[in-house]
């Protein structure tokens, strides 16, 4: 009887297995040319916002049902937060997607804003923006400092349905974190992650 449904599956894409679980956002790390330099903007958010607001991030925000793609979310969002129109966002590849274990999924694109001088920054999410020469994120050194991840059980959790009980062994992990500066500004998080992990296939590609 499940012969048919079985053979439905076959040639399946695969997904991250609960994703829907999970708060899924998208964003743009924002290359420049200015004066045959590449920089990379970065903008600090409003103060005002409820979540991680004065924080430094790349621009981009949640997926709604109505973006056809990861990657449509991460254009609409970085327009609808620096005045720009799609024309102006050209999108070289996507990056690594990250999985954080607060349960959030973070699909990044690499991509080139052509018409860095129009941009006007939503007020409303977006205090400032500022840039970043790329040979100085290059050559420069960040901070390393994990986070260590642990378990902890509700109190009404099945111990005794699985070997050894309350002693059971189960694994901390850690969470990287980066920290780089420049000037009086911190870039970590999420944001230095997704920023290390494409200085490291610029390096791989030169």
């Amino acid at each position: 009887m499940y012969k048919k449904a079985i053979e439905r599956l076959r040639g399946r894409i695969p997904k991250i297995l609960g994703h829907e679980e999970y708060f899924e956002s998208a964003v743009i790390l924002p290359l420049v040319e200015q004066e045959g330099q590449y920089r990379i903007l970065f903008q600090k958010r409003a103060d005002k916002l409820i979540h991680q607001p004065g924080e430094i991030s790349f621009p981009g925000g949640k997926i709604e049902p109505e973006d056809s793609s990861p990657q449509a979310a991460a254009i609409r969002e970085t327009c609808e937060e620096l005045g720009l129109e799609p024309k102006h966002i050209q999108v070289i590849t996507p990056l690594d997607i990250m999985v954080s274990p607060f349960n959030a999924i973070v699909y990044p694109y690499l991509a080139h804003i052509t018409e860095p001088e129009i941009i006007v920054p939503n007020p409303d999410e977006v205090d400032e923006i500022f840039y970043v020469p790329l040979d100085f994120l290059l050559n420069c050194e960040p901070l390393y400092k994990p986070i260590w991840i642990s378990v902890s059980a509700p109190e009404d959790f099945p111990f005794e349905m699985i070997p050894q009980g309350k002693a059971y062994p189960f694994r901390n992990g850690t969470l990287p974190q980066f920290f780089y500066l420049w000037e009086d500004r911190v870039i970590w998080g999420l944001t230095a992650r997704i920023l290390t992990h494409f200085l490291k296939l610029l390096r791989a590609a030169c």
